[in-house]
């Protein structure tokens, strides 16, 4: 008896965890699994990305790109300092990786903000990255968040919610071991 009360609990607990979390999903058009609790706001959904490797480089139709055809090779998670192959970033997503692009420039204070971000991640890469729309961009496997400042609150919010998450295609599968130079 007590076994099936401990399963009970173990089964009911989750469902009641988060009862107005609705208010925060957002689903692209082609989506086709169980909303996704806990997205940030404003963060965009893009579908049916190819995963095909290749030898060539790649023109993404998103900058950052957020999924889609990429090298054989990943990046390592890390923080870097110049911009690496995006096609390599894009297969480091591919992992389970979120990838925090920010403009040159950006100050030495919330370079440490990202920095801190990567270090209390699993999965996170951060680099430069020319031609952002905004200051800082988040960027996942088919989500994406552009934010004009590191201190916003969605930005590991985003982290945390996509970081080996939910959209990861190849799920638990390391960004280390990659590759860590940068041409």
């Amino acid at each position: 008896m007590h076994r099936l009360l401990v399963v009970l609990v173990v089964c009911l607990v989750p469902a009641c965890s988060n009862s107005d979390s609705s208010s925060n999903t957002t689903l692209g058009p082609a989506e086709t699994s169980s909303p996704v609790v806990g997205e940030p706001e404003s963060t965009q959904t893009f579908t049916d990305l190819e995963r095909t490797h290749l030898d060539t480089p790649v023109d993404y139709p998103q900058t950052p790109p957020v999924g889609g055809p990429h090298t054989a090779v990943w990046q390592s998670c890390a923080v870097y300092d110049v911009d690496f192959p995006k096609e390599r970033g894009v297969h480091s997503m591919e992992h389970g990786a979120v990838w925090i692009t920010y403009t040159a420039g950006l100050p030495e204070a919330d370079i440490a903000v990202l920095k801190s971000l990567a270090e209390s991640g699993k999965e996170v890469l951060v680099s430069p990255f020319t031609g952002l729309p905004t200051p800082v961009v988040a960027t996942a496997w088919g989500k994406q968040l552009q934010l004009d400042s590191v201190s916003d609150p969605r930005l590991a919010q985003f982290v945390t919610m996509f970081d080996d998450g939910p959209q990861t295609p190849e799920v638990n599968t390391p960004c280390a071991g990659g590759i860590s130079e940068t041409d």
